[in-house]
């Protein structure tokens, strides 16, 4: 077992009313910094809290906080305890991958140590199996299973190659967005051959050789296979004779599994180690292989976000170039002078040559990037997850000003007449001297502003979480007129034609005149809208989460086409004389034909897609949470 095996007590819609005998009371303050909220799990050995980074005091940075409490009278047992806690830290420290927590701190107090971890939302996969009281489908099992692999080719080609060696569904951490996070590196070890220790793991879940002492990478793959029978038979492979799957064949029990699956499964479920898969990129591939037409079709699992794909799938196209960024790249890029600039979680803005991909420079700033940079001659605006709004210079990359807020600033900006606009988290929306940053005027709001405001018609347009557009004087940002529309408005205002175009959550497109706070129309999806419309001509385009691509008639509002992309669709279109381009949740860029909306062409990343596409000459460019800009043909 590892030594802090945790089980989940609570959700986030369900805290905890009770406090758990020995854990830490809400309040606690651990080396002046960390201030704990809730407990999020318990163990043998400690419990996992919610907890608060208090040095971010802008902003409220939630993180887990996971303690071993080194009570053990046996001497040894302790220096154990005290051995993997240490391995776990030193391990993680050194580990990079979107499905692998952050480490952020370690440090003991009293006899209680502690690692600060980068806070998971989500459920873990036993959880989830036992409140559904069913086995998942083989579309979700061969989706994380992906999801896993991917996880497991980044360790076990590190150098040196780490061996998870636990592998199970109470390990597996299924996100809100629909991906895998695998936690608990408790007693994963660095691997080396010959190398023979104790039986560790959990039984069940554990293959024949890690009872002996030994730990190789294939000890994964079986784990992993364990943990997909375990999650497409719901039955619990701990309550079973060991090493008994091939007794308990899963079409048995869940026959919509595919025989091609069950055998991959089967495979790696093998007693012999020499009879399993003998990487888990053969795995992965096979898995692939495995997979229903229909999840061919959309090709949704090369979203698995880990930016190294341990499978090949056919891509329609080739890109110019790509650039590897440190974390997600959820902001869009735009290009002056022959340079790209965006913006990554890693906290960079990053400047890099638009025809190679070459770096050039980054500027740091104190928190993640998903505002899209503003460029305003030899100026350019970027806002930080840290509240602040920084302006640089597109030469050095050094420091102009900054502007700082009362929450992140996700926002991006717009300038005009000298000033620049943009939203906060904190409610406002900021107008400001774009040369000194000098605040003008500020408009309080009563929600998060993550719209990008529209300055046009001596009027500033802009959307809040509160569910109203507003429509602000430009010199004084008074209320001109607003507009309720129920549901957070995240999706910035579009001009064309003397109409205005803005999506909501309430998963409406509406169309305005710019001096009115009355609809001409609007256009209902199946999803929320965040996605900001592009106008070309008499027709609007615009994504939905409803996995919906629409062309709607800008004077009428009556759908044109529809192009289905099998997954949310955040990203805002770009569009060019014979194609709309536009990034999904399957982690694809989808081209499709302007007047017909039929699919051109996809190509897939590693990742979601909430990055939109910029056209610049004959080439796309566009970020993806994989961690790479990509440099398309177009």
């Amino acid at each position: 077992m590892t030594e802090l095996d945790t089980r989940r007590i609570a959700s986030e819609d369900e805290p905890m009313n009770v406090k758990p005998e020995g854990t830490l009371p809400p309040d606690t303050i651990l080396q002046a910094r960390y201030r704990i909220l809730s407990v999020q799990g318990v163990g043998g050995m400690g419990a996992v809290y919610r907890a608060r980074d208090l040095r971010f005091s802008a902003v409220e940075k939630i993180i887990a906080v996971k303690e071993m409490v080194n009570a053990a009278p046996d001497p040894r047992l302790r220096r154990i305890g005290i051995q993997n806690f240490e391995r776990e830290a030193n391990i993680l420290a050194g580990l990079s991958h979107p499905a692998i927590p952050k480490i952020f701190d370690y440090f003991s107090e009293g006899n209680r140590s502690y690692l600060v971890l980068e806070f998971v939302e989500g459920q873990n996969l036993e959880s989830l199996l036992e409140q559904r009281h069913q086995p998942f489908t083989q579309e979700e099992a061969i989706d994380w299973a992906l999801q896993v692999c991917d996880v497991l080719a980044y360790l076990h080609s590190h150098k040196p190659p780490v061996i998870f060696r636990d592998i199970k569904p109470g390990n597996l951490m299924l996100r809100p967005d629909g991906r895998v996070m695998v936690i608990d590196f408790g007693i994963a070890k660095v691997f080396e051959h010959g190398q023979r220790g104790t039986m560790i793991g959990t039984e069940g879940y554990s293959p024949p050789e890690q009872y002996r002492g030994v730990a190789e990478p294939r000890g994964d793959l079986y784990a992993l296979a364990a943990t997909l029978h375990h999650l497409l038979t719901a039955r619990d492979p701990r309550l079973e004779p060991p090493f008994t799957f091939h007794e308990r064949p899963i079409r048995l029990f869940n026959p919509d599994v595919a025989p091609e699956f069950e055998a991959v499964i089967m495979k790696a479920l093998s007693y012999d180690i020499q009879d399993r898969f003998a990487t888990v990129n053969e795995m992965a591939q096979s898995l692939a292989n495995s997979l229903p037409p229909s999840m061919r079709r959309t090709g949704r699992l090369e979203a698995s976000g880990g930016g190294t794909s341990v499978f090949s799938m056919a891509q329609d196209i080739s890109p110019r170039w790509t650039f590897q960024c440190e974390d997600e790249v959820r902001s869009s890029p735009r290009i002056a002078g022959g340079v790209l600039y965006i913006g990554s979680y890693d906290n960079n803005l990053y400047a890099l040559d638009a025809k190679k991909g070459a770096f050039l420079w980054k500027f740091a700033t104190e928190g993640g990037i998903a505002s899209t940079p503003c460029i305003d001659g030899d100026v350019i605006l970027i806002g930080s997850e840290d509240g602040r709004l920084y302006a640089i210079s597109p030469k050095l990359g050094n420091q102009l000003w900054i502007t700082q807020t009362g929450g992140c600033v996700r926002s991006s900006a717009r300038v005009e007449y000298g000033h620049a606009f943009f939203g906060s988290d904190d409610g406002r929306l900021y107008a400001v001297n774009v040369q000194t940053g000098r605040t003008i005027w500020s408009f309080q709001s009563a929600g998060p502003i993550r719209s990008t405001p529209l300055a046009a018609n001596d009027l500033v347009y802009v959307g809040s979480d509160d569910g109203y557009i507003y429509a602000l004087e430009m010199r004084s940002g008074q209320v001109k007129w607003k507009y309720s529309t129920g549901r957070r408005v995240t999706s910035s205002a579009t001009l064309g034609d003397d109409r205005l175009f803005v999506g909501s959550a309430d998963g409406h497109l509406y169309s305005f005149r710019p001096r009115s706070n009355w609809p001409v129309w609007s256009f209902r999806t199946k999803g929320y809208v965040v996605s900001t419309p592009t106008v070309v001509g008499d027709t609007v385009y615009v994504g939905s989460a409803d996995g919906g691509l629409y062309a709607i008639d800008a004077d009428s509002g009556r759908q044109r086409w529809r192009y289905e992309a099998g997954d949310a669709i955040t990203s805002s279109p770009a569009v060019t004389e014979d194609a709309v381009f536009v990034g999904a949740n399957d982690g694809a860029i989808h081209a499709v034909d302007v007047k017909r909306g039929q699919a051109l062409w996809q190509y897939y990343t590693g990742g979601p897609i909430p990055s939109s596409p910029l056209i610049f000459e004959d080439t796309l460019y566009v970020g993806s949470v994989d961690h790479k800009v990509y440099a398309l043909p177009v």
